[in-house]
Order: structure tokens, then sequence, then C-alpha cells
């Protein structure tokens, strides 16, 4: 499934809810489903600068795309990292590096969190692209 449709599928789920309430629980939800980190990930290398709460981010190349895992000691960012993990994870570096994301917009998180939050979401999308591109580098580097 490719980055749109992904993000499509969200915005159709959280259009289901009309009540901030009940999109924080789907939030909250989505966050409770993913997957425990790894302890051995939860370093210091892997925490995101920026964020108020912790969130350790891990990203590996496999088979050319990027795999993202990650957890965050606050259930909202657990669920905002969920999210972005679940559009972004799974694509090449150049998908990655080239999407748009427009979900954010789209189902109103941006005017719904703090502007601490709303930093910390700028950060993990950042870092996700980041890792992208040093992978996206290395690949470059072995293809030449």
């Amino acid at each position: 499934m490719s980055i749109k449709e992904k993000q499509e599928d969200i915005i159709s789920e959280f259009e289901m809810f009309d009540d901030w309430m009940d999109r924080y629980q789907l939030l909250i939800d989505l966050g409770n489903s993913q997957e425990p980190l790894d302890e051995k990930y939860k370093t210091d290398q892997n925490l995101i600068e920026g964020c108020q709460s912790r969130v350790w981010l891990q990203a590996d190349l496999v088979d050319g795309n990027v795999i993202f895992k990650a957890e965050s000691d606050a259930i909202i960012v657990k669920g905002i990292i969920a999210l972005l993990i679940e559009v972004l994870s799974g694509h090449t570096p150049d998908e990655i590096i080239n999407s748009e994301l427009y979900f954010i917009d789209e189902i109103g998180l941006h005017e719904h969190l703090s502007p601490t939050r709303s930093n910390g979401l700028l950060s993990m999308l950042k870092q996700m692209r980041l890792y992208a591109l040093v992978y996206k580098a290395k690949q470059d580097q072995t293809n030449s």
C-alpha cells in the first residue's frame, strides 16, 4: 500500500469520530497496539531531540525499505509515533523523503496538540526523514 493510500485510510478512520475525545482514544489505542520496542534500542542515541516526552526511534533498512519501530513514555505521543510508523514504515528511502504528509492536517491533529507536542511531532517526522536520507546515501554509495 502506498504512503498516499495509508494516509487516506487514516483520514477515513479518524472521520468516523466527530468528538476529539474519541479521536484521542483512537490515538491511544493505536499507540497501545504497537509492539513494545526492544530494550536494547532504548538508548540515548535513539532518543528524539525536541520531544518533551521520551521517544525512542529505531530504523533499519530491510530489503530496500526502511522499517521503523518506536516507543514513547507518553500515551498520546505513543499514538502519534504509531501513526507516523503506519504511514512511513516499509517504504523506500526515496518514497519517505519525497512523501507529502497531509493526513496530519486533514485529521486536525496539528490544531488539537499543544505547542510542545506539535514540536515533538515535527521532531519525530524530521528524524524519520533523516534516517531515510542516511539510508538513501548508503544505497547510492553502494550502487556507484
